[in-house]
């Protein structure tokens, strides 16, 4: 009798632990060890997301390095948002015929520029013409960015007719083959862009602001997959509000959410930006929660005009949901967004 009390309590006791673990939510949550990417790379560092979602909510942080990688992982269910630039976010959700995934706000606006090498000899953009020009991958937002303005210089890459190499590499590929004098320029996100002129005996030719309204165009956004916002709108807002307070901190915090963000790049890739670096490249972009709609659209539509798209422009009203990020900005008493 004595026996079979215990193994009842033994089994309860496990029950009961079981069903405490079941009931735990577990979000998933997607980021690149990058600049761009300064809010969830501070909030790794500091903590500040698991405070807001709270001891009931575990937070999984999974590291990603191109955005396609991460639009498949929220493909998959081994994901359930990231933080990732527009086009990977584009193509997703045109994939998935809008079913996937929705952007519910902004994070960086900026941080993408045009870079040549300085022995090069390219002046204007009439000298890019025979040219090889990287893009750090096919399809990504700065890859789109380099053929759009191609098309509007009147340049076709190779691919599509013209004379233009534009060849997809990995960021640290692009710096090496800037010193071995075997690529003439690259469209590149910071801090690879400043990287480039620093390290790689590059010089600046075009900064990406210079081509929107105000200086202000979508470099990375939050993402979260449709049926997770469905099912956890709780937890996506508790995340938001935390990405919103923490957006207000660095803006106000620079050189310490710097120095923050910097180590926590360390931490994920085994070595720091020169500070020298870090501070140039944060010249050319601004941490905000504004996702910034009118860009990404003008963005969708340069995405087509490539070829990435399909043969019809695809229908992008859906892909918005900031319903919770205004619901937040009026609670601070902030301007909703529109």
């Amino acid at each position: 009798m004595i026996k079979k009390f215990l193994l009842f309590g033994l089994l309860l006791i496990f029950s009961i632990e079981g069903l405490a673990q079941g009931n735990a939510e577990v979000i998933r949550v997607g980021a690149y060890p990058n600049i761009t990417h300064s809010q969830p790379m501070v909030g790794k560092a500091t903590g500040w997301f698991e405070k807001a979602v709270g001891q009931n909510v575990k937070i999984e942080w999974k590291t990603f390095n191109a955005g396609p990688a991460a639009i498949e992982a929220l493909f998959a269910g081994a994901i359930d948002m990231t933080y990732i630039g527009p086009n990977p976010a584009i193509q997703g959700y045109v994939r998935s015929n809008g079913e996937a995934l929705r952007i519910v706000a902004g994070a960086t606006s900026g941080g993408a520029s045009l870079v040549v090498r300085n022995d090069s000899g390219i002046q204007k953009p009439e000298d890019f013409h025979g040219r090889k020009v990287a893009s750090p991958q096919q399809g990504n937002t700065q890859d789109v960015a380099l053929r759009a303005w191609l098309l509007a210089h009147g340049m076709k890459t190779i691919d599509k007719g013209g004379d233009v190499q534009v060849m997809p590499l990995a960021n640290p590929d692009q710096l090496t083959l800037f010193l071995k004098k075997e690529l003439d320029a690259a469209w590149a996100p910071e801090p690879w862009a400043t990287r480039l002129i620093k390290e790689g005996n590059g010089r600046l030719f075009l900064d990406e602001r210079d081509l929107w309204p105000q200086g202000q165009f979508i470099t990375c956004h939050l993402v979260v997959s449709a049926k997770f916002l469905r099912d956890h709108p709780e937890v996506v807002k508790n995340w938001i509000r935390a990405h919103v307070e923490l957006t207000d901190w660095i803006n106000s915090h620079l050189p310490e959410a710097k120095r923050i963000l910097n180590q926590q790049i360390q931490r994920e890739t085994g070595k720091a930006l020169p500070a020298a670096e870090l501070d140039e490249a944060f010249t050319h972009l601004q941490v905000t929660y504004d996702p910034l709609r009118a860009s990404l659209l003008t963005a969708a539509k340069a995405s087509f005009d490539a070829g990435f798209l399909g043969r019809k422009m695809p229908d992008l009203s859906s892909l918005y949901d900031i319903t919770l990020l205004n619901q937040i900005l009026v609670e601070k008493g902030k301007k909703a967004i529109q």
